[in-house]
Formats: structure tokens, C-alpha cells, sequence
């Protein structure tokens, strides 16, 4: 009976202190600071005003008047694709053309005076106006042979060597002023409802680690891409931002700012309530919720700030339970 009764009273000490024991949780204070809801986005730096340079055909490059970096104008070589065939097509064309300007003019000599028919004066005319056609294709096409800046600025890049073939499209040449320049960026169509013109942008690139640039959204495509369900935000960069043309950059567009607020980690919130610590005890309270974060969450009502938050309250937590606290350490902004 006695060894029982020892036996029966440990297993209800054991009892007592499996259930009776506090709950180890992690705690932080509520701090202060700001508070912004931002959309990120992924993009590339590009010059405002610049334009590529591509061959409208077939043709092998003979002559490159250009450097990259070089300055130009409007209306300057770039490059010189071999127009011998063109200029042999040209001359043909205009020898055609002649030709028929003469019969043309006999024909309608004839037909006056009603030699002529007027089927065989209506054919000429006809030929005429084929060979007029002809002989603007052949020079359009031998004018599209040489390659000219589209506009003022630099030549950026510069693709393509003397005695390469191209075809058409290949892109040769980019020409566009180095200042001003924005970043193209494509966002979510999620997220594009908070994205407004003027809004302040943080931007971020891999050239430049720890150091954060700020920039504005300067426009928004009205059009949408279905497939890859993203719209193009523009955002414009000061002119005395390190970056460079074609560098890739992540960026920040801050939609919703909050000086001074009331912060608690992101994952000390549960359906609308946080778990204070008070002598020793878990106590539920009920707050409201203004911007989230990716690690904090702005405490609007509920909170006066200087309470014992349980960061991450386990689950099955019950009110009054006792509990045994460790500080958790929060570092960066939410």
C-alpha cells in the first residue's frame, strides 16, 4: 500500500509538472518606426530617348564610320552594307523608266492624232507607271543599304563587323542619349491597383550591394500583357545616379508610407489578435492592423507600446497560460 501510494503521488507530481510547466516563448516589445507597403518589381536601366539600328535586308557590311561612344547626329552614317547589286538594280530600273517616258510621250502623240489605239496608249501608260514604282523600289531599297542615326545622342552599342552577312532585323546598332534614363519595369497585375504616377521607388541593383537609390514612377502602360499577366511601370532616375545602361535592378515602389508607427513581427498577429506577456502569463488581445511588411506589421488600435509581445504564439496557446519568455531579436525595417 505504501509503494502504491509513493507510486501515486510521483505520478501525480509528474502530472502536475508536464501540465503545469510554462511554455517557452519568444517575446519582443513593440518599436517604432516606419512602416511602408511596397511592390516590387524587377527591371532593366535604359535611356529615355534611344532607338535600335537594324537592317531592313540581306547584306554584307563593307564599311563602319562609328565607334561605340561616339557622339552623332540625325541623319549620320552608321554603316555601309555592299550595294553593288542595288546600284546594278537602280541603274536597270531607271533605264526601264526612261525607255518607257518616251514611248509614253510618242504614244500620246499617236493617240491625238488617232494613230494609235487607245488599248495600246492605256498598256503603255500602264508599263509607265509599273516602271515608276520599279525604279522608287530600287532606289529605297539601295537607300536602306546605308545606315543612319535615327537621332541625336551616342552610339551605345555596336554589333557587327566589315564582311559580316545580316539579315533583316539583325540589330546593329543602338544610338540614344546617356542622360536622361529610367528603368523599365514589369509588376504584377496583382499589384499594379496600387501603383500610381509620382510614387516614390527604391531601386536596387547587384553594382552597387547595400546601397539603395530613389526614383519615381513616370508612367504606366494601359495595356496589360494576358500572357505573362504584368503591365510596364516607367520609373524615371535622377541624373547623378551611378547606374548604367542595361544594368538589371530591383525595385521598390512604395505605396502606402507610415511615419512613427507602432511595429510587432509579422507573425505575432493571429486572426486579428496578439499574445501579450503579463506576470509571467499569456494574455489575448485584440488589435487592428494598418500596413504589412515582410517582417513587421503596423499596430493601428490595441497596443499602447509598451506590452510584451509573443512573436510566434504556438499553437493551443490558452489565456492565462503560464509562459516562460526569451527575447527575440528583430533586425531591418518592416
Amino acid at each position: 500500500i505504501v509503494i502504491f501510494a509513493v507510486l501515486l503521488l510521483a505520478a501525480g507530481a509528474a502530472v502536475w509538472w508536464f501540465l503545469g510547466r510554462p511554455i517557452q516563448v519568444a517575446v519582443a516589445k513593440p518599436s517604432r518606426g516606419d512602416a511602408v507597403e511596397a511592390v516590387y518589381a524587377t527591371g532593366a536601366v535604359e535611356p529615355v530617348f534611344w532607338a535600335k539600328v537594324s537592317s531592313t535586308g540581306v547584306g554584307r557590311i563593307v564599311e563602319i564610320k562609328v565607334k561605340e561612344g561616339d557622339p552623332v547626329k540625325a541623319g549620320d552614317v552608321l554603316i555601309r552594307l555592299d550595294d553593288r547589286e542595288a546600284t546594278a538594280r537602280l541603274s536597270e530600273a531607271r533605264a526601264s523608266l526612261k525607255f518607257l517616258q518616251e514611248e509614253l510621250a510618242r504614244y500620246s502623240k499617236l493617240a491625238e492624232s488617232n494613230i494609235a489605239s487607245r488599248q495600246a496608249y492605256q498598256r503603255i501608260i500602264s508599263q509607265h507607271a509599273a516602271a515608276v514604282a520599279a525604279e522608287a523600289a530600287a532606289r529605297q531599297r539601295l537607300t536602306d543599304l546605308t545606315l543612319r542615326a535615327p537621332l541625336d545622342g551616342d552610339v551605345l552599342r555596336l554589333d557587327g563587323n566589315v564582311g559580316e552577312v545580316v539579315k533583316a532585323g539583325d540589330v546593329l546598332v543602338w544610338v540614344g542619349k546617356c542622360c536622361p534614363m529610367r528603368i523599365e519595369a514589369e509588376v504584377d497585375e496583382e499589384d499594379i491597383p496600387l501603383v500610381k504616377r509620382g510614387q516614390k521607388v527604391l531601386v536596387r541593383a547587384d553594382a552597387f550591394p547595400g546601397k539603395s537609390f530613389v526614383a519615381v514612377v513616370s508612367s504606366i502602360t494601359p495595356k496589360g500583357d494576358p500572357v505573362s499577366k504584368n503591365y510596364r511601370v516607367r520609373i524615371t532616375l535622377p541624373g547623378d545616379l551611378p547606374l548604367r545602361i542595361g544594368m538589371t535592378t530591383e525595385v521598390n515602389i512604395v505605396a502606402r508610407e507610415a511615419k512613427n508607427a507602432l511595429l510587432v513581427p509579422f507573425t505575432a498577429v493571429r486572426a486579428g489578435h496578439v499574445w501579450v506577456v503579463t506576470g509571467g502569463r499569456a494574455r489575448r488581445v485584440p488589435v487592428k492592423t494598418g500596413i504589412v511588411g515582410d517582417r513587421r506589421i503596423q499596430i493601428v488600435a490595441g497596443l499602447k507600446g509598451d506590452e510584451v509581445v509573443i512573436a510566434d504564439p504556438p499553437t493551443g496557446l490558452k489565456s492565462d497560460a503560464r509562459v516562460r519568455t526569451r527575447p527575440l531579436a528583430m533586425d531591418g525595417d518592416g
